[in-house]
């Protein structure tokens, strides 16, 4: 199987934005204590904002998920909101059959609701503690979770830029050192 050149050349540019981030921009890594430390640093700080990055895909996911499952065995009730915040909110439904459920994580989407509203949910019959308010799916998800990532991903190029400028200092005083030693 052939590998196409585009994929090698994009492998390749990958490879050397991987490099620089890792190693830093000089061509010849010095293996100084500092620059071991800076290396492990900067490894620390691109691991932190992959994990920052795949939690805000996992959060996206999982909403898409629990909107599945409701769209596959979707029931509508009247609810009342119990208490109301801007993460979590209580409800309480009776569902066709008389059974009434106050879903212990509350409702999905829950921004804009206020305490004794009486709104429309939407539920999994198969399980009527996932709920969600009605009409709202996951993509109102994608903003906060976003956000999280973008958020990430500024503080980890902060922190990239502080450890380059730490780089360019060790850098200049291994080169003074040598200039000394070879005086």
């Amino acid at each position: 199987m052939k590998v196409p050149a585009r994929a090698v050349t994009a492998l390749a540019s990958l490879k050397a934005v991987l490099r620089i981030l890792i190693h830093g921009r000089s061509g010849d890594v010095p293996d100084t204590r500092g620059h071991r430390v800076l290396r492990w640093a900067r490894i620390g700080v691109l691991i932190l904002v992959g994990l920052v990055t795949l939690q805000s895909l996992l959060l996206v996911a999982g909403a898409w998920r629990n909107d599945i499952a409701i769209k596959r065995n979707m029931g509508v009730a009247e609810a009342e909101v119990l208490s109301a915040g801007p993460r979590r909110s209580t409800i309480e439904f009776v569902t066709p059959d008389r059974v009434t459920y106050r879903p212990e994580l509350g409702v999905l989407y829950p921004s804009e609701l206020a305490t004794g509203m009486r709104i429309y949910v939407e539920y999994d019959k198969l399980n009527p503690n996932l709920v969600r308010v009605q009409h709202r799916t996951a993509r109102l998800a994608i903003i906060p979770a976003g956000s999280i990532a973008v958020v990430g991903w500024l503080v980890a190029a902060a922190a990239l830029a502080g450890l380059a400028v730490w780089d360019k200092r060790l850098d200049r005083q291994l080169d003074k050192a040598s200039s000394q030693a070879g005086s």
